[in-house]
């Protein structure tokens, strides 16, 4: 008995391993299924994200991303999006345009030389094109990352761009023959001959490697460049600013692909003071995300992420009628092809809260017809004190093809300590469609109240009091770029609660004790009326409070803004007048 009992026993136990064999199996079928790809796409990203191998035909490909480019260079505000992805191998005949709401990325996890295309250009003849200048001033949002490039790079861009993790053999020029440009962000990449930045007004290069840096115009930042390559010179005879290399600052993580382990996403390990992290990352794998679609509302999304770990948000206009909600220790928010959220009905996009370690990188936060109290809030009330990481995070009020103005009352809130952020744009708009001082109302762009908060290439443009208040304690900002609203409608509308002539664009509470800006640039274009700015940016007068290299500058239009820093500097009046500091300091200036 007790031996046909064993028997009985042990056919249960194989024939459960059996049947767990299958599911198993069967699960890697599945997923097998929903990565492989049918006409360039997987079933898992969608068909917004464009996947190419070595074994496709190049001319088939060239046409496809051309037809690409051809749709997105001048479609600014238009709702297609794209990520444009090479499988690790060499493409040495394609050569690709990047336009509007375009990322193109090598899908390679040791370094960006796993994938070698022909060429890389983003130009700038759109915007204007009977005009020999060709103007890159509205090249806004797209990405290139993770590729080597065998020959010169064009990328002339302003703001809500990003160039990560390249390789490229010849020159990197950040302009079209001169033209206007207004960027921009370049990290982590190694450029065998020259940087030319050109006309660039401003430029944030961050851990990159390169022979020599060309051009300055107002607010050129170096932070943990390789010496060898740094220009000479420095304030005020030229606009460079020269920083080492912050500790513990990590990189944004990217979209790979392994043939073993498949497709996932490699994180950069967080390296001290280092140049470049190529070939430092951790796999993780895309079953651990949920994996959005813009079809998906954000109930979708806020279930999805009860059962997954992180969040793929693929290329597309999401709306977003309740708050998406993170929390929970390691998240990841990662967009690909500016992935964007647009508020609906007025609601707060997405809220984290108790979410120590979070990574949140490539998303474009859109307002809606109806007024948001906040587009994006990170933290909660300075509770959240745990290495939170923010990359090429974007902020929009208006612009977009609406019959009514988008409206918002702040477009980000840092509430959590210990967070850094690397390239953002915030920006109330200053052209496009229901775009005007009554219509696309925003007070303020960011708002910072947690303590240790590091931003580096901060962009904030046009809102209608304060760009960026600060409220924190040690808190850091290095390369600042700023414009003073356009459309201000007369000097009685626009006073400060105390009746100071306008609002500066920083704002740091006189309650904090320690505060540092490195590299700030502040524009002024009264475009509309002669209104006057008491001081670009005010601050306390404290022993721990300092700035180094701020600049203002009166880009046009009419008179004009008084002091650069508190009641320090000259003014600028007319235009094309810059007054510089070069280092503030408990009422101390030089």
């Amino acid at each position: 008995m007790k031996k046909r009992n064993k028997i009985i026993i042990s056919i249960i136990v194989v024939g459960a391993i059996c049947l767990g064999g299958i599911a198993g199996f069967m699960f890697l079928k599945q997923n097998d299924k929903q990565n492989e790809r049918v006409g360039y796409h997987t079933n898992l990203l969608g068909d917004r994200v464009y996947i190419f191998s070595e074994e496709d035909d190049p001319e088939e490909v060239q046409k496809i991303v051309d037809e690409i480019y051809q749709k997105q260079e001048s479609n600014q505000f238009g709702d297609d999006r794209y990520a444009i992805c090479f499988m690790p191998g060499k493409y040495q005949d394609i050569k690709v345009n990047v336009g509007f709401y375009t990322q193109l990325a090598g899908l390679g996890m040791q370094s960006p030389d796993d994938t070698l295309i022909g060429g890389v250009n983003t130009q700038a003849r759109w915007l204007d094109p009977s005009s020999d200048n060709h103007n890159a001033t509205c090249n806004f949002w797209r990405s290139v990352e993770n590729l080597h490039v065998p020959d010169n790079v064009t990328f002339a861009v302003s703001q809500a761009t990003d160039m990560r993790r390249m390789h490229i053999d010849g020159s990197l020029y950040l302009h079209d023959e001169y033209g206007w440009a207004s960027g921009g962000f370049l990290s982590d990449s190694q450029i065998e001959k020259m940087v030319d930045s050109g006309s660039q007004q401003q430029w944030l290069s961050m851990n990159n490697q390169y022979k020599i840096w060309m051009g300055e115009n107002w607010n050129i930042v170096f932070l943990g460049d390789e010496e060898s390559g740094l220009p000479r010179g420095t304030w005020p005879l030229y606009s460079y600013t020269k920083v080492q290399a912050q500790e513990n600052v990590g990189e944004k993580p990217f979209l790979v692909y392994d043939e073993q382990k498949g497709y996932g996403v490699a994180v950069p390990k967080v390296l001290k003071r280092t140049p470049r992290s190529w070939s430092e990352t951790d796999f993780v794998s895309l079953d651990d995300f949920y994996v959005a679609k813009p079809t998906d509302t954000a109930a979708d999304i806020n279930k999805g992420l009860e059962n997954k770990k992180h969040l793929l948000l693929t290329p597309g206009v999401y709306q977003i009628d309740e708050t998406i909600k993170i929390s929970g220790e390691n998240r990841m928010i990662l967009g690909l092809g500016l992935a964007t959220l647009r508020s609906q009905n007025g609601v707060t996009i997405m809220e984290t809260k108790d979410a120590p370690g979070m990574i949140m990188a490539g998303v474009l936060f859109d307002a809606g017809t109806t007024e948001s109290e906040h587009l994006l809030v990170v933290g909660e009330n300075g509770k959240d004190a745990a290495a939170v990481q923010l990359y090429d995070l974007y902020f929009r009020i208006g612009g977009i093809a609406t019959d009514q103005p988008c409206k918002a009352k702040n477009a980000v809130t840092i509430d959590a300590d210990d967070v850094t952020g690397q390239n953002f744009w915030v920006w109330r708009a200053d052209h496009g469609d229901q775009v005007y001082w009554e219509g696309n109302t925003a007070a303020n762009g960011i708002t910072v109240n947690g303590d240790r908060v590091r931003l580096y290439g901060l962009m904030v443009e046009h809102f209608q009091e304060y760009q960026t208040i600060w409220n924190g304690e040690d808190g850091q900002i290095i390369m600042y770029q700023s414009e003073i609203p356009y459309d201000v409608p007369s000097q009685d509308v626009w006073k400060t609660p105390e009746g100071t002539d306008g609002y500066a664009s920083i704002y740091v509470n006189p309650d904090v004790e320690r505060f540092e800006g490195i590299g700030i640039g502040i524009y002024l274009y009264n475009r509309d009326r002669s209104v006057n700015l008491h001081s670009a940016m005010v601050m306390p007068d404290k022993k721990d409070v300092s700035v180094e290299h701020i600049i203002t500058v009166m880009l046009n239009g009419n008179p004009g803004m008084e002091h650069v820093l508190n009641d320090a500097g000259n003014p600028v009046m007319t235009t094309g007048a810059e007054a510089y500091i070069l280092n503030y300091c408990n009422g101390d200036w030089k």
